[in-house]
């Protein structure tokens, strides 16, 4: 494995979408949603294990996660979790660990993920991350990688390439990047899908430091001046409450918008692996493999189900008996203290959660 190669892993988010299963006070990424036995987050630090000397992987959380980082990922070193005492979006994310790391190895290349993906294909993934990396290391260019799409999906942003100015790089195509765009509407997102110069945006970044690093101190001044100067700070005693400080300046700017949007030097380094990014039960629903005879997710071994179709059903007592009858593309999530049944609609969701907070019932986000 390359020393010089680190991944940054962003597990600061709290997955309301996946409400009520996933709370502000354990949110998604330490779930395991999948069942597969392991909480995304532990899934995604083993993937990067494989081609990162794990001493190389950073993860960066809030203060409130601490503990429940360490009881997940306890091989990992402390000095590795970034505390974010105050959510701030990912471009303060990115800038904590650039700077940190760049006051230890200047020389680093770096990829930066989510902590909460579902990655199918595992060689595929592998494969185009070591390439990527090692195109980064060489170039000073900022790449993201780039996921053909399946479907007009409105849930993801999209990238838009240039195709009159590609390379490949071990049979991967690599567009300079013409245009990020936002989770378009359905009638949008066919079009980009007709196009063909569409791309979903993983949300994965790699690139050099110095690049990172000089693209910031040009777009981002008000968010890099604040941690340029933790350099006698950073891997100390006094890093803790240099970076509270630095937070409480620091705006809320999301690295897409910040950086990606602005500068010339953005690529898009296209791979086919299976990438979902499991940001609803909606998406959930899509990419499970497990549904019975009538499509639907039932996650309970005591359920009495009759005429129901499409339908998702999660009861966390295994001694409770569900009963279900004639419903058709339903949600029924039965936590400790909330009970949820709606339509299976992102956009039913979305309500309730504005819902929840308009109507004093915030405790139980």
């Amino acid at each position: 494995m390359d020393k010089n190669n680190y991944c940054i892993i962003m597990a600061g988010g709290v997955g309301s979408r996946f409400w009520p299963v996933s709370r502000n006070a354990y949110p998604k990424q330490f779930l395991d949603i999948l069942g597969l036995g392991k909480s995304f987050i532990q899934l995604t630090y083993d993937r990067f294990a494989n081609i990162v000397p794990e001493e190389n992987i950073l993860v960066v959380t809030t203060t409130q996660y601490l503990d429940i980082v360490k009881e997940q990922l306890p091989q990992i070193k402390e000095e590795n979790i970034l505390l974010e005492p105050y959510k701030r979006n990912t471009a303060p994310c990115v800038a904590y660990a650039t700077y940190k790391l760049y006051s230890k190895n200047p020389e680093a290349t770096v990829i930066v993920s989510p902590s909460d993906h579902l990655i199918v294909g595992e060689n595929n993934f592998l494969d185009t991350v070591l390439s990527s990396l090692n195109y980064a290391s060489r170039n000073n260019e900022l790449l993201t990688i780039g996921i053909k799409p399946t479907r007009p999906d409105t849930n993801y942003g999209y990238i838009q390439a240039n195709k009159s100015e590609s390379r490949i790089i071990n049979e991967h195509s690599i567009y300079a990047v013409k245009t990020f765009t936002e989770k378009p509407n359905e009638e949008l997102a066919k079009v980009f899908l007709e196009t063909g110069e569409f791309f979903w945006n993983s949300g994965m970044f790699i690139w050099n430091l110095k690049t990172i690093k000089s693209e910031m101190e040009k777009f981002l001044p008000e968010v890099t001046t604040l941690f340029k100067g933790g350099e006698k700070y950073y891997y100390t005693s006094k890093e803790e409450e240099f970076i509270r400080k630095v937070y409480e300046e620091c705006p809320a700017i999301s690295i897409d918008y910040g950086i990606m949007e602005k500068t010339n030097k953005a690529v898009v380094f296209l791979s086919n692996f299976g990438w979902s990014d499991i940001g609803t039960w909606g998406s959930l629903y899509n990419q499970s493999s497990s549904k019975d005879s009538n499509d639907n997710i039932i996650k309970t071994s005591n359920a009495l189900v009759e005429k129901v179709t499409k339908t998702i059903i999660h009861e966390e007592n295994k001694d409770k008996l569900v009963v279900a009858r004639n419903l058709d593309n339903f949600i029924i999530i039965d936590t400790e203290d909330v009970l949820l049944i709606c339509p299976r609609e992102d956009s039913v969701m979305k309500e309730i959660l504005v819902d929840l907070t308009v109507k004093e019932k915030s405790k139980y986000l």
